[in-house]
């Protein structure tokens, strides 16, 4: 053994147990071998093999549960879920339609009528790898997202498999669950149809804006061909609009154009790349959009469907629906619209209006009384015409605001019998003055006037008188107003003049007010969508409340009734006892600050319905007086004779009902003077023995017009009283056929 070598245990004297001498034990066994150190190389080797060991079993887990999630997956039925991505409308009732939203203009073609350059360009637009990938492209992801980080404008993470899926299959919510579900039908998908099938059913269903949805639909849309005519460049320009239909329009801005070039010219050079054109050919189509024909509009919306469709979406976004559910979500929505009532309003304005007078807007608005809904309404023109709905404009309503006013002033004391000034005019404290309707300073109605008369005959000065005579009356008269149903009056708008209607208001308010009288003053907010179902699942999402506000005292709305059903009996309204029912309204003029009429109204109700009418022109501040209406421009004509033929048809059928009796309050008056006026002791009847002698007492004073007729004066020193019946004579027959009756001319009131 060499120097070098230790010798045995000399490298171990000072390790384990020593005996007393310091040396070690005998009788002791001998220590096991220390196990060696592993070495760098062995230690990777140890790990390499329990990650691989883990690797292979989280592999074959990750397998069975990718195995069992995609044997899970089911596909649903192509059209099924296609069509309940629509949202329809229906009518009262949720059986007729009425129309839908995202409407999808589409007819299926096979691909064989689809050109081959056609399925180019879509494959060199939205996914290059289509006929090479699995209906997934990890690495087209990867690509996309180093593209977005950059600001390139290139094709998108999705394949066409996978578009296709996301279009039939799923929602547009952007999740990783559903872009793992999206993953599996791709694959499933990919293994079930053929490349060619799946191209065929993308083109078939891919929106590509102007509400078309499909290639054979969008050929139509943009070119008026069929999409088998379709050549190089237009093929490229829709297949450049896939990627934004709604943005890359030729229809949009300058902005949206300019994109949709860019967009046309990356299309072109792809498929130029892919072997689709020669170089010339890209050239020759290459920085030039194709020509396209004007978009046309869609008979979804036509007529007074697109008002309908319109007033019901601005109320599903304010009950908390999405746009992405309204257009998309597959909704059935059920309105209050009934056909009846849609037909009568448009009908009855077609009857009634004069033809052939430009500009001239004639609109109706029905609400159900004892609920709020609206039944129907007519706009004053075609949607596609104009998108004005003059249902819901608000414009000043005249006189027909002054129920408002009675409504008031009985709950502050007056009652019916209560008289008030009717003589014209009438002056404020500043030398302002409010006159009659009539010729000069206008009509004279006596000192003493009813609030029946005034509000049978519409006097303005009597209302006047009467707001002023109530403490703070303007602010009482808005508050009164709101409680019914009008909108919140600016403060400007709350003057003395208030009950004479210059503050605008659309007509759909005004029958909504008029509702809540017609209820015994019990308000109902107006509401359009009744009911909204998940189509597919059958899931109820909103069912319409049904709130009631008692907003006024029933006697007091029985009174204010009462007057407004003299307006139809003897006042302003008799156009409307051709109705053949109990009804009540009033009638009502604005004029603009050059004493010119401006709009023209009849508002009035049934037990069951209240209905507004309103006639305006052009913006609806353009006078109506002078030729634009020829039977005259008062509410007593064309806005009753309306509101009576839509009424007619509204209510056919329907049970006649009677209102309530008047409760003639007589409360404590707000001021003096205004006591009922009080008809003089009648004359004593002459006999025989006194016929000739003279009177002992002074024949009273000559009445004034207080809605009832003196017997002791009679036609004509009692204005109230009608004049007597001619006596008839006797003619000789006639031959010829009998005349025609009507057509009479009404008298002047507002």
């Amino acid at each position: 053994m060499s120097a070098s070598t230790p010798r045995s245990g000399a490298s171990r004297s000072d390790n384990g147990p020593r005996n007393g001498n310091g040396g070690r034990s005998r009788g002791t066994t001998s220590r096991k071998a220390a196990k060696p150190k592993l070495t760098g190389k062995e230690r990777a080797r140890r790990i390499a093999k329990y990650g691989l060991i883990a690797g292979l079993v989280g592999a074959l887990v990750l397998s069975a549960m990718f195995y069992i999630a995609y044997r899970a997956t089911d596909i649903p039925d192509p059209n099924q879920a296609f069509q309940a991505q629509t949202t329809n409308v229906y009518y009262a009732g949720g059986k007729t339609k009425i129309g839908r939203f995202a409407t999808q203009n589409r007819e299926s073609i096979p691909l064989a009528d689809v050109p081959k350059v056609m399925q180019d360009a879509a494959v060199a637009a939205e996914d290059r790898t289509f006929w090479t990938n699995k209906g997934i492209d990890p690495k087209g992801i990867i690509r996309a997202a180093f593209s977005n980080a950059k600001g390139g404008a290139t094709q998108g993470a999705s394949t066409i498999t996978q578009q296709y899926v996301k279009i039939l299959y799923l929602s547009q919510e952007r999740t990783i669950r559903r872009k793992i579900k999206e993953a599996f039908l791709s694959l499933k998908i990919q293994q079930q149809q053929s490349k060619s099938q799946i191209l065929e059913g993308y083109l078939n269903t891919i929106y590509f804006g102007r509400g078309a949805y499909g290639i054979q639909a969008a050929a139509n849309a943009y070119f008026g061909i069929p999409a088998k005519q379709l050549d190089a460049s237009q093929s490229a320009m829709l297949a450049a609009i896939l990627n934004s239909p709604n943005y890359l329009s030729p229809d949009r801005s300058d902005a949206s154009r300019q994109a949709l070039q860019q967009r046309y010219d990356y299309v072109v050079s792809g498929m130029e790349k892919m072997g689709s054109l020669s170089a010339s050919d890209a050239a020759k189509i290459e920085g030039k959009l194709p020509d396209t024909k004007k978009q046309a509009s869609s008979n979804t919306y036509a007529g007074q469907k697109g008002f309908m469709l319109s007033m019901v979406k601005q109320e599903l976004l304010r009950l908390g629906f999405t746009d992405q559910d309204i257009d998309g979500g597959g909704l059935k929505v059920t309105t209050t619209f009934t056909k009846k009532a849609m037909d009568a309003a448009q009908q009855a304005v077609q009857q009634v209006a004069p033809t052939g007078v430009k500009a001239l807007h004639a609109a109706v608005a029905s609400v159900d009384v004892q609920t709020g809904g609206v039944l129907g309404f007519y706009s004053g023109q075609d949607y596609l015409k104009s998108q004005i709905d003059w249902a819901t404009t608000a414009l000043p309503p005249g006189s027909a605001f002054k129920p408002f006013a009675v409504a008031a002033g009985i709950k502050d004391g007056f009652s019916l019998k209560d008289t008030f000034d009717g003589n014209s005019p009438y002056t404020f404290p500043d030398g302002s003055t409010v006159v009659n309707e009539g010729e000069g300073t206008g009509t004279d109605f006596g000192a003493k006037v009813s609030l029946t008369t005034a509000t049978a005959k519409s006097i303005n000065t009597a209302f006047v008188d009467m707001t002023q005579s109530m403490d703070n009356g303007p602010q009482k008269i808005a508050d009164m107003a709101q409680k019914l149903g009008v909108p919140p009056l600016k403060p400007e708008e709350i003057n003395a003049r208030i009950s004479l209607g210059g503050a605008p208001v659309s007509p759909l308010n005004m029958a909504n007010a008029y509702a809540a009288i017609a209820d015994g003053g019990l308000h109902h907010s107006t509401f359009v969508v009744s009911k909204v179902v998940k189509a597919s699942t059958g899931e109820v999402l909103y069912t319409a409340p049904r709130k009631t506000d008692q907003v006024l005292d029933s006697d007091v709305a029985a009174d204010t009734s009462y007057a407004m059903q003299q307006v139809v009996k003897t006042g302003t309204g008799r156009a409307a006892t051709a109705l053949g029912r109990p009804a009540a309204g009033k009638t009502g003029t604005a004029t603009n600050d050059d004493k010119r009429v401006i709009t023209s109204w009849f508002v009035g109700f049934t037990p069951q319905v209240a209905t507004a009418v309103t006639y305006s022109h052009g913006t609806g501040y353009k006078p109506i007086d002078e030729g634009y209406l020829p039977r005259g421009y008062f509410g007593a004509t064309y806005p009753a004779e309306t509101w009576t033929a839509a009424m007619k048809l509204l209510m056919d059928g329907v049970p006649v009902e009677d209102f309530p009796p008047p409760a003639n309050l007589d409360g404590k008056a707000p001021s003096s003077g205004h006591d009922p006026y009080t008809p003089p002791p009648p004359k004593p009847k002459p006999t025989k023995k006194t016929s000739s002698a003279a009177p002992t007492t002074a024949a009273p004073q000559e009445p004034v017009a207080n809605g009832v007729c003196d017997p002791a004066y009679g036609y004509p020193q009692d204005p109230d009283c009608p004049p007597p019946s001619p006596s008839p004579t006797p003619t000789p027959p006639s031959t010829s056929p009998p005349p025609i009756l009507g057509g009479g001319k009404p008298s002047s009131s507002p």
